[in-house]
């Protein structure tokens, strides 16, 4: 993989922070060409570290106004690619995750009310003949939504004993 370097990082937080800010103030911000600024975002798509873009839509504007995380315990941890696979169909579905732990899979949610929900739950994610157990937790309010440090990423790390 290419090296990333403090020009990429600073393009990065930028857009990160406002992903419709038009790529003129970029390189005004950044101190060189607009040219400059569309290679470097090609660069990083190309690279693999931008890997996508667009808006975020606000659920509760369509209706769906329960977010909520589910733990999914299988029979067995190799039976993970049939019930993603099963998993993907459901739309309100938004992630899932093969995690280590209490959980064999955690997946993300949002349903219109709690008996929408119920409704997921019991007809279509434990109906999986794999699935054997769920555990479900309502989010109450999101507090936190960023992206990964960019800029600052090597400062704040504490170095290693004896580098």
């Amino acid at each position: 993989m290419e090296k990333i370097d403090d020009l990429d990082k600073k393009i990065l937080e930028i857009i990160s922070n406002n992903a419709r800010i038009p790529f003129k103030d970029v390189a005004n911000e950044c101190g060189v060409s607009r040219a400059a600024i569309h290679q470097r975002v090609q660069r990083l798509i190309d690279m693999g570290v931008i890997i996508g873009s667009g808006y975020h839509v606000n659920p509760t504007s369509l209706g769906y106004n329960t977010c909520t995380y589910v733990g999914i315990n299988l029979e067995r941890g190799n039976q993970y690619n049939s019930v993603v696979e099963q998993l993907s169909k459901i739309p309100e579905i938004v992630e899932c995750h093969f995690t280590t732990g209490a959980y064999t899979l955690l997946i993300k949610l949002y349903a219109r009310d709690n008996k929408h929900l119920m409704e997921l739950l019991n007809h279509k994610i434990q109906e999986i003949p794999q699935v054997i157990s769920t555990e479900t937790l309502i989010s109450l309010e999101q507090s936190v939504r960023k992206e990964v440090p960019i800029g600052r990423l090597r400062e704040e790390v504490p170095p290693i004993i004896g580098e």
